[in-house]
């Protein structure tokens, strides 16, 4: 049953883990934790879920909705490649399923796959949810997204947060990212013009009202 708290209620870090320590209990909890490419979310769910863990000693982990990328062979067949990173180049079935098994909460330990940035792929398997796990964070761009693909996400989710960032820091941000994955100026501007921007937009126009917001610059 998700929480009975306001809607649009703006918190910070340290209010966001008081409210999800004081949820915890013998069942299963996912919480959604939502925002536009160049928000942070990989940052601050590692800092929350660090942050519930210093409390409580494995109470949470994490499930990074971008282990699910379609490998780039896939999105090369389909013509996908230059969009990578868009609502449609994820296997939304994929990460449906293995959210459904993490709620079912079956006492068994759930290999999950990670989003290796380093070579832009994801490894399969390349995580531990232990069955003891009771607060998962599942962290993404298109998590609460108002889109028949994604809708169904929002009802399986008890808490959800998203990331507000002024838009001319996601694009410093992501600028930054680029050149440090080695690209020039024109390789970075058409990034951002043909894909980035885009997926910024969509994120900040078309997601659902969450529960919680948080001021990430």
């Amino acid at each position: 049953m998700k929480s009975a708290i306001a809607k649009e209620r703006r918190v910070d870090l340290v209010q966001l883990t008081e409210h999800l320590r004081q949820m915890q209990g013998d069942a299963r909890r996912l919480v959604a934790i939502a925002g536009a490419p160049g928000s942070g979310k990989s940052t601050f769910t590692e800092r929350l879920c660090a942050s519930l863990n210093r409390v409580t000693p494995g109470i949470a982990c994490i499930l990074a909705m971008d282990g699910f990328h379609f490998d780039d062979r896939v999105l090369e067949a389909r013509g996908h490649r230059s969009r990578k990173g868009a609502p449609h180049t994820f296997d939304i079935g994929g990460l449906a399923a293995m959210i459904d098994r993490l709620r079912a909460d079956d006492g068994m330990d759930i290999a999950v796959p990670v989003f290796d940035r380093s070579i832009e792929i994801a490894r399969a398997g390349a995580a531990i949810v232990p069955a003891s796990t009771r607060l998962i964070l599942v962290e993404g761009n298109y998590l609460l997204l108002d889109d028949p693909a994604w809708a169904s996400f929002r009802p399986r989710f008890e808490v959800s947060v998203m990331l507000d960032v002024p838009r001319d820091t996601l694009t410093k941000r992501l600028i930054a990212r680029w050149r440090e994955h080695g690209f020039d100026d024109a390789a970075v501007r058409s990034k951002l013009d043909y894909n980035d921007l885009i997926n910024i937009e969509i994120v900040l126009s078309h997601s659902a009202t969450p529960d919680f917001r948080v001021d990430n610059v």
